[in-house]
């Protein structure tokens, strides 16, 4: 058991040592302190569908922004159109030169036809990945899903995405149910659960990163924290935006930043380490 747990640890520090390349911003070193490495994720809700109140169809160009400055590793994007994540796919790919980047979407169901839930402008609505894999790239796969348990009163039907880049990372993004809190705990107790657990058996030991909004907060009632496995790590903005991640990370910095009134929700950055010193004592 010593020697496998040697092996994961040595093998992730090895994939995030990959990431970390691109998760910096321009000017810094893919290190922090002495023998450890970063990776940047950037949550971002844009509230882009055309049909809520907070809608402003400025939040797109904002996110192309702060993804220029912030320079993230990986985005997870929520109340997005399809083509939403088209156009900041081409902001990633211009923000970082070599490697691949990654783009995934998927979209709410609609009750009343079964087909995609749609935005105003007609484009299919929901959530979407990016993220930027330095080479060598070794491929991916795109898992989503409709959640099983759903407000019977509510004709968005709520959706989870995961993209597996092979010898990297499993990034996942969700935007769970706004009606109950406690159907949003039973989403989310499935996702990590069981749509998570299934998605990760190609490699169980590929470390594994979840950013959304899961409309549930740190101390509310119920408690997001219900619903995260003992092992994982997690952090939250504050409100209703939550970060998970499994072992071999911590937190080095968090914060909020702002999109300039365009969305009603700040994004949230964080930037996660894994010290290469400790897995090597093991």
């Amino acid at each position: 058991m010593a020697g496998r747990s040697y092996r994961f640890l040595r093998r992730l520090m090895a994939v995030v040592c990959l990431l970390s390349v691109a998760a910096l911003p321009a000017g810094s070193s893919g290190a922090g302190p002495a023998g450890s490495t970063r990776i940047r994720v950037l949550q971002m809700n844009l509230c882009n569908s055309g049909m809520a109140g907070c809608y402003t169809g400025r939040s797109v160009t904002e996110a192309s922004t702060v993804i220029r400055t912030e320079k993230p590793g990986l985005v997870a994007l929520n109340e997005v159109c399809e083509g939403d994540v088209d156009a900041l796919e081409r902001t990633m790919a211009d923000v970082h030169t070599g490697g691949t980047v990654v783009a995934a979407f998927k979209a709410a169901r609609n009750r009343r036809t079964g087909g995609p839930y749609r935005c105003l402008n007609g484009q299919a609505y929901g959530v979407g990945l990016l993220a930027h894999i330095p080479a060598p790239y070794g491929g991916h796969t795109v898992h989503s899903g409709i959640y099983p348990m759903q407000d019977a009163t509510d004709p968005e039907e709520r959706a989870w995405l995961c993209v597996d880049a092979t010898g990297a990372l499993y990034a996942c993004t969700t935007h769970l149910a706004y009606t109950s809190p406690v159907l949003a705990l039973a989403q989310c107790a499935y996702l990590l659960g069981t749509a998570i657990p299934l998605v990760r058996l190609r490699d169980p030991h590929q470390p594994a990163v979840l950013s959304g909004d899961l409309n549930l907060r740190h101390g509310g009632s119920p408690d997001v924290r219900s619903c995260v496995p003992s092992d994982y790590l997690h952090i939250h903005d504050g409100a209703v935006q939550q970060l998970m991640a499994t072992g071999g990370f911590t937190v080095h910095s968090s914060r909020s930043v702002g999109m300039g009134g365009t969305t009603d929700h700040a994004s949230f950055l964080v930037t996660l380490t894994a010290d290469r010193r400790r897995s090597r004592s093991h």
